[in-house]
C-alpha cells in the first residue's frame, strides 16, 4: 500500500484498540471494589503483625488530597481496563502488522502471542506471593513507637510496579526462544554464556524489585532461571533437530540458484 493508506490503516487500528481500551477502562471503574479488595489483600496479610490495615489493631491506607480518591478510582479502572481489553489491542497490533509477514514468521509470532500472556500471568502470580512478604519486611523495620500511615498512592505504585517487574522478567525465556527460532541465537552461544544469564539475572531481581527483602528477589530470580533453563533445553533439541535437516544449498553449483520457499514468497506479495 501507499505511505497515505499505512497511515490511514495505523489510526484506524489504533482508534477501534482505544475504544476497546475505553470500554475496558468503563467495566473497571464499576468493578472498582472488587478490583481493589484484590489489590490490597497482600496488605491486609500482614494485619496479623498489627502494621497494616484489614485488622483492628491495623492503620488503614490513607490519602493526604482531596482528589486522591479519584485519581486511585482511574488508575484502578485503567488497569483493570487495559488487562480486560488486550484481546482487542492485541487483535489490532497483529492486523496491522500480519500481511507483511512470511507464513513462517507469522506462526512464530503466533507462538510467541500464545507463550507470552501465560508467562506474564505466572510472573504476576509470583509477584502477588511476594507482595505481602516484602510488605512484612519493608514496614517491619519502622521504629518503635512510629504508625506506618501509607498513602493509597504509594501503595498502588508499589503494587503495580512488582507485577509490571515480574511480569517483564518471566518473558526473557521467551526472548531466547524467539531467537534461537529465528536463528539469531545458537546452543553453543547459550552454553557458553549461560552462567553469566543467570548471574545477570539475580543482579536484574536484586535491582528491580523495589523491596529489599532477599526473599522477593529470591522469588523473582528462582523462577525466571528455571524458564531460562527450559529454554536453553529448547535451543539444544532445536539446534539437533536443525542439524539433521538436510541444508537447502547442498549439491548446488555456485552459479546455480536454488528453490527456496515458493509458498513464502507468494505469501509475501503486496496486498
Amino acid at each position: 500500500m501507499p505511505l497515505m493508506e499505512h497511515i490511514r490503516e495505523l489510526r484506524n487500528r489504533l482508534l477501534k484498540a482505544l475504544l476497546g481500551l475505553a470500554v475496558g477502562v468503563a467495566i473497571g471503574w464499576f468493578l472498582f471494589r472488587q478490583s481493589w479488595n484484590f489489590i490490597t489483600a497482600p496488605y491486609c496479610d500482614t494485619a496479623i503483625q498489627g502494621l497494616t490495615g484489614c485488622g483492628k489493631d491495623g492503620h488503614p491506607l490513607i490519602v493526604t488530597g482531596v482528589f486522591d480518591p479519584f485519581f486511585v478510582r482511574l488508575k484502578v479502572a485503567f488497569v483493570v481496563g487495559l488487562v480486560l481489553s488486550c484481546p482487542v489491542w492485541l487483535y489490532q497490533l497483529w492486523a496491522f502488522i500480519a500481511p507483511g509477514l512470511y507464513k513462517r514468521e507469522k506462526r512464530w509470532t503466533y507462538a510467541f502471542v500464545g507463550s507470552a500472556v501465560p508467562l506474564f500471568g505466572l510472573g504476576a502470580f509470583f509477584a502477588y506471593l511476594a507482595m505481602a512478604r516484602g510488605l512484612h519486611f519493608l514496614l517491619g523495620l519502622t521504629p518503635a513507637g512510629v504508625k506506618p500511615f501509607i498513602t493509597i498512592d504509594t501503595y498502588f505504585g508499589y503494587a503495580i510496579a512488582m507485577l509490571l517487574i515480574f511480569g517483564v522478567a518471566f518473558e526473557l525465556p521467551l526472548v531466547i526462544v524467539i531467537l534461537n527460532l529465528a536463528g539469531v541465537l545458537s546452543h553453543s552461544f547459550v552454553r557458553k554464556w549461560r552462567r553469566v544469564m543467570i548471574f545477570l539475572v539475580f543482579v536484574f531481581a536484586g535491582a528491580a524489585v523495589p523491596s529489599p527483602d532477599p526473599f522477593s528477589m529470591l522469588m523473582l530470580a528462582v523462577p525466571a532461571v528455571f524458564l531460562v533453563e527450559l529454554a536453553e533445553v529448547f535451543v539444544w533439541v532445536n539446534d539437533r533437530r536443525r542439524a539433521r535437516r538436510a541444508s537447502v544449498y547442498e549439491g548446488l553449483a555456485q552459479n546455480e540458484v536454488s528453490s527456496l520457499g515458493l509458498e513464502d514468497a507468494v505469501d509475501a506479495e503486496p496486498r
